[in-house]
């Protein structure tokens, strides 16, 4: 490492808490630049899944016995970890879900019940992911409601004057990303907050991208909504994050019925539990909210302004690295604000193409449309190459990938 990394993070130190780093893949030492689809995991992470299941494995919230009481209890410490993290105002605002996808979904379809409704309003973005923009228009469809889009310019920027002029009394809900997952994009959330709500609108913000690179304070941004998952903070997958305001929460009727969500059954009426049970039928993925803890845990020890530091180096190094290296590069995204991804093109070739002979020389990338098929269609292409870097990233590696990539484009040129 540099003296410029090393002051910031010891990288070295870091990448011998993550044991996938070390392998080969077809004879060549791992590249992992694919961190904005899944991020791998350090040993305290993979640990603490197998200490669950040795030690206190059983449901939580229902037996008076000692392992059911003890995994309940860390069941409720993370959600507590989890609401400091994101500085909610209390843990019942903090709902544990399977994923970004499916707190998007839990909110849709909820509201969707009586309160979103015909000649009423929803705002995205062009930015999204599709599972922030099909939720959406999937409610639309069934309530009558109308689905509106603010655009983005040809840095891949929202066109904030644009949203202005689609917000109106008739806009209920306004759902964009906080980070764009195809491009980097880091979107001005809480101005895009403060002008939804100047009209009465709610807003859901897709955290998904963010909270792995950024602090989030969701009571300073005035989120009505912000949600995450998992496996893109270096924990478990299935298990995600929704937090809501608790007065929407308990206006909101609940998304799912089953156990744990109920105050009292009979076969004349249901009563609901209180927040955050309301919204979490069944048993959930215990093994998984423990875990989160320990991943935000570890987040929190490296200290999220060097991540950001660091990170933004690691970006502007490779940006610089493949500028210097390929006359006809093209990156999709410069915006002026924006984090460790970088979406490009060379000449002509095909992306999944270039992303296989890297492959094969040991660099994972993600190829295609990166579930952003709106941006592709934007900028007329039909995918992009996609490296998005993590803290355990370095320079070497992005060196690494600029020589593959030229190996690359001598075979395919």
């Amino acid at each position: 490492m540099n003296s410029s990394e090393t002051a910031l993070l010891d990288i070295d130190k870091i990448r011998e808490d993550f044991p996938i780093l070390h392998q080969e893949v077809n004879g060549r030492p791992l590249v992992y630049f694919d961190n904005a689809a899944s991020t791998q995991k350090p040993k305290v992470v993979i640990d603490a899944i197998s200490d669950y299941y040795q030690s206190i494995n059983s449901n939580v919230h229902r037996g008076v016995h000692h392992l059911s009481q003890k995994a309940t209890d860390a069941f409720e410490a993370s959600r507590e970890k989890v609401r400091v993290h994101l500085n909610a105002a209390e843990a019942a605002e903090v709902l544990f879900t399977k994923g970004t996808t499916d707190s998007i979904n839990l909110v849709a379809n909820s509201l969707g019940q009586g309160m979103i409704g015909e000649g009423d309003e929803i705002i995205v973005s062009q930015l999204e992911h599709h599972s922030n923009i099909v939720p959406w228009q999937m409610l639309c469809e069934r309530s009558g409601a109308k689905l509106k889009v603010i655009p983005i310019n040809e840095k891949g920027e929202l066109r904030m004057e644009v949203y202005a002029d689609l917000l109106s009394s008739k806009t209920k809900l306004v759902a964009v990303n906080h980070i764009s997952n195809a491009l980097g994009t880091i979107n001005p959330v809480k101005e895009i907050i403060a002008m939804a709500h100047e009209k009465g609108a709610m807003v859901l913000i897709d955290g998904a991208q963010a909270v792995p690179h950024l602090a989030v304070d969701v009571q300073d941004l005035d989120a009505d909504f912000y949600c995450f998952s998992g496996h893109k903070i270096f924990g478990p997958t299935g298990i995600g994050v929704l937090y809501g305001k608790r007065h929407i929460l308990e206006a909101m009727p609940p998304y799912q019925g089953g156990g744990e969500m109920i105050a009292e059954v009979s076969f004349e009426k249901t009563t609901y539990a209180g927040l955050p049970h309301k919204f979490e039928a069944g048993t959930p993925h215990i093994e998984g909210g423990i875990v989160l803890g320990t991943a935000i845990d570890y987040m929190n020890s490296i200290g999220l302004d060097a991540i950001a530091a660091y990170e933004k180096e690691l970006l502007e190094y490779g940006t610089a690295q493949l500028k210097a290296a390929f006359p006809d590069l093209r990156i999709i995204g410069e915006a002026e604000d924006k984090t460790s991804v970088i979406s490009f093109l060379i000449g002509a070739i095909h992306p999944y193409d270039m992303g296989v002979i890297l492959d094969k020389l040991g660099i994972a990338v993600r190829t295609g449309h990166h579930c952003t098929q709106p941006i592709m269609q934007h900028f007329d292409i039909p995918g992009t190459l996609r490296a998005s870097f993590a803290f355990y990233n370095t320079k070497p590696e992005i060196d690494k990938l600029v020589e593959a990539l030229k190996k690359a484009v001598a075979m395919l040129s």
